[in-house]
């Protein structure tokens, strides 16, 4: 479907001449474009999203969420001596005032300044970014310690529930709608052998064993935007899913993300694998900025963490394949049970090296506290 952003853009208080626009990055769930804007003799950039309101059934609370975490991150940051411009998103109001604007055919538009010189990476290109990316969620997590989490709506409700996420795989392998069970089989298979796990986190939770925090539960490496010529991790993105959560969701989802030796989606199975080096680069730099934040109980699941948000996310890439690919966007026939595979694969390789990863933990903490 074609899409006019200039005529878009003409509902929002972007000062200037439209340049040019067309797609950008390579999200999974919204389309996202880039347009340039030329004011004066200054060409600025901005990101025009157009918001899935299939995924995201109230767009409004979700624009009320952003509204509120950037404000409180902008006070936070501004306060501290940093640049609210630049490390944390700053959306551009609609010419009615609103965070948004819907058109007549029921679509959400939103419009963020652009961050010029830095960028997110698909893959770790340079070492010294993981440990970057672990402080900018440490750092995103403390500087939203305080917030009223009251303040924001669950976006997608039980987004990380696990135990949830299971129960809808359980049902998506009982329908089989798309007659594809057969050929998924050995998948379907790990997951039964794990449903012990699925509400470990859950339980903990609801038993006053774990403190719940705001919480981005979606922290892929690539929604971290690292500074071109520092190396730090500058500003996280995506911030559709900032709700109430768990500390471990956000740890876990990075690991997730960072420590896999290969694609997300990648064929061959023997270049996917789970770098331990990698877990203790982002741990460090994940507990360096979130120091005096977590509770002993969070500390010493950080490894479980890993594994459990892999498992989750490989059981959504599952159950939707048995679906009909009706959530994440794919590229071709099978592509989600391909990204399942992946991530199983991965998930072996942290049970393989569960101790290794919680002697990581420990000896971090003990030279932190030295």
């Amino acid at each position: 479907m074609a899409t006019n952003l200039e005529a878009i853009g003409r509902q929002f208080a972007i000062s200037g001449e439209f340049i040019s626009g067309g797609p950008y990055g390579t999200g999974h769930i919204h389309d996202t474009y880039a347009a340039v804007y030329q004011h004066d003799a200054v060409r600025r950039r901005f990101i025009f999203q157009r918001i899935n309101h299939n995924v995201f059934k109230h767009p409004e609370g979700l624009m009320a969420n952003i509204v509120a975490v950037t404000s409180h991150l902008g006070r936070k940051i501004q306060a501290s001596g940093g640049d609210p411009l630049r490390e944390t998103l700053t959306l551009v109001p609609a010419l009615d005032g609103r965070s948004h604007f819907r058109t007549a055919a029921g679509d959400y538009w939103r419009v963020y300044v652009f961050i010029e010189g830095a960028r997110t990476y698909e893959a770790v290109e340079n070492l010294e970014h993981v440990s970057s990316a672990g402080r900018a969620f440490g750092r995103f997590q403390k500087l939203l310690s305080d917030f009223p989490a009251y303040e924001l709506i669950e976006t997608i409700p039980d987004f990380h529930h696990t135990g949830k996420r299971f129960e809808a795989f359980s049902r998506a392998v009982e329908e089989d709608v798309k007659d594809r069970v057969g050929m998924a089989r050995p998948e379907i298979e790990f997951v039964l052998q794990r449903s012990d796990r699925m509400n470990v986190f859950v339980d903990l939770l609801a038993a006053g064993g774990l403190r719940q925090r705001i919480t981005h539960n979606d922290t892929k490496f690539n929604n971290v935007m690292i500074d071109d010529h520092t190396g730090e991790g500058v500003c996280v993105i995506d911030l559709d899913t900032v709700m109430p959560g768990l500390s471990l969701f956000d740890f876990g989802d990075s690991i997730r993300s960072l420590a896999n030796t290969g694609a997300e989606d990648e064929p061959d199975l023997s270049r996917v694998g789970f770098d331990i080096g990698i877990f203790e680069l982002y741990t460090r730099g994940y507990l360096e900025a979130s120091r005096g934040l977590l509770q002993q109980a969070e500390i010493d699941l950080l490894p479980f963490a890993a594994q459990l948000m892999t498992l989750e996310c490989g059981m959504r890439f599952l159950a939707d394949y048995l679906q009909g690919d009706i959530y994440f966007k794919t590229h071709a026939p099978g592509h989600n049970l391909l990204r399942c595979r992946t991530q199983f694969k991965l998930v072996k390789g942290m049970e393989d090296t569960a101790a290794q990863m919680a002697a990581v933990t420990t000896s971090l903490i003990a030279m932190m506290t030295l």
